[in-house]
């Protein structure tokens, strides 16, 4: 019998897995879910960037290989956002790399610059692939309180000194995903000097710097002078510009970095689709009316969650920046643990959001919740809330808080 492969062992069971399973248990059985868990942007790809692709996939020639870095026109397209958004100047030739959406950049990175033992520091609770592509490389990982200020940095430096090996990299995510916090331009500062002190590598996703709602535009990490030294950004199409299927993302930055990443991926892929390319550079270089569209909708449906939720019961803070809000559990619940206090919105109020168990244990206490129904539907999962908490004293007491339950 085939044992257990050492990298899989590695890998936590995946905590969504059984929020999915009732969550499609309930549909099946013809209940009404509203969706809140997954980001998965529900609006159309603009117009005039699926008008491209079918002009470019209808020429034979866009059928062939691609190129793993990404054709010249979208490299050069990268650059030029950078310079209009942040004023930073990169070579299309030497700093851009055209990636199968930032989860997989961030994956390849890994595979690039990890050798077995190397130590990554990284937040706690993130994105899962900020942890897991290094963890699947064979890498140990120190996590750090997420954060935007001076606990974050003396937690990365007390981090370093004791760690042996000393660490390798550390991972940024602003704005952040699950928590939706932002970080400014003087706290950057202030990570690419220790970054330098300590030998360090930053990789920085900032794959929702145009889904921003209060405030200043977030800013690069690349804009800080002395960053490309030692930084790579990782960038996506998917929330600018609802274009998450279509897989298609950047990495940017030191171009030592950004050529380690190249040479692995010129072994594994041909790069996305041309026409996806193609089009991909179109959404870059056309208007972009439709991104102040797409971010107004989501300030809007956060708006709405925000009142209708509140008008339930549950205070949700209203976040600056991505499509998600980052809830602490009502009160009454909080002891059942994020995963149950899931499966019981499912099973009492048809509506499903993320644990934040799946983002780290530090994000126990919470879930994510995703700004992708429409105004409707939102204020129908806020009426469902208020009913289910107004039962909750009749319900609570079948309910095996998390810690007492096998299934975890």
């Amino acid at each position: 019998m085939i044992e257990e492969f050492h990298s899989i062992k590695r890998l936590p069971p995946y905590v969504f897995a059984e929020v999915n399973r009732l969550k499609a248990d309930a549909r099946a059985a013809g209940a009404d879910i509203i969706d809140l868990g997954m980001g998965n942007p529900d609006m159309p790809t603009p117009q005039h960037i699926i008008d491209k692709l079918v002009e470019t996939v209808a020429k034979p020639r866009t059928h062939r290989y691609s190129a793993s870095r990404g054709i010249t026109g979208l490299r050069r397209a990268q650059s030029a956002y950078y310079d209009r958004r942040f004023g930073v100047k990169l070579d299309p030739e030497t700093q851009v790399i055209a990636t199968l959406g930032s989860k997989e950049g961030f994956a390849n990175m890994a595979q690039a610059i990890t050798a077995p033992g190397d130590v990554i520091l990284v937040p706690n609770p993130t994105y899962p692939i900020h942890e897991f592509g290094f963890i699947i490389s064979g890498a140990a990982i120190r996590h750090l309180p997420c954060g935007n200020g001076e606990d974050f940095l003396r937690a990365l430096e007390r981090a370093w000194s004791h760690s042996v090996p000393k660490p390798r990299a550390v991972v940024l995510n602003f704005p952040a995903n699950p928590t939706a916090m932002v970080a400014d331009l003087d706290f950057y500062k202030e990570v690419v000097a220790m970054a330098k002190k300590l030998d360090l590598i930053i990789l920085s996703d900032v794959a929702y710097a145009e889904v921003y709602f209060d405030g200043n535009p977030p800013p690069s990490l690349l804009q800080v002078p002395g960053a490309m030294d030692v930084a790579v950004e990782f960038t996506s199409l998917s929330k600018t510009y609802n274009m998450p299927g279509w897989r298609m993302g950047f990495a940017v930055g030191n171009e030592h970095l950004i050529g380690a990443l190249a040479r692995v991926k010129s072994y594994l892929d041909y790069g996305a689709f041309t026409p996806i390319q193609v089009a991909a550079a179109a959404a870059l270089n056309g208007p972009q009316d439709c991104v102040a569209e797409i971010r107004e909708v989501y300030k809007t449906r956060r708006d709405c969650m925000v009142e209708s939720f509140a008008r339930a019961g549950w205070d949700v803070p209203p976040p600056p920046a991505t499509m998600f809000c980052w809830a602490p559990i009502p009160k009454p619940f909080q002891h059942l643990g994020s995963v149950e206090f899931s499966k019981l919105l499912i099973e009492k109020a048809d509506v499903a959001v993320s644990p934040g168990l799946g983002f780290g244990e530090y994000g126990e206490g919470y879930v994510r919740i995703a700004l992708v129904e429409n105004e409707q539907r939102i204020r129908q999962a806020g009426r469902n809330l208020k009913k289910f908490f107004a039962s909750a004293k009749d319900t609570l007491h079948n309910v095996v808080p998390m810690n007492q339950n096998a299934t975890r």
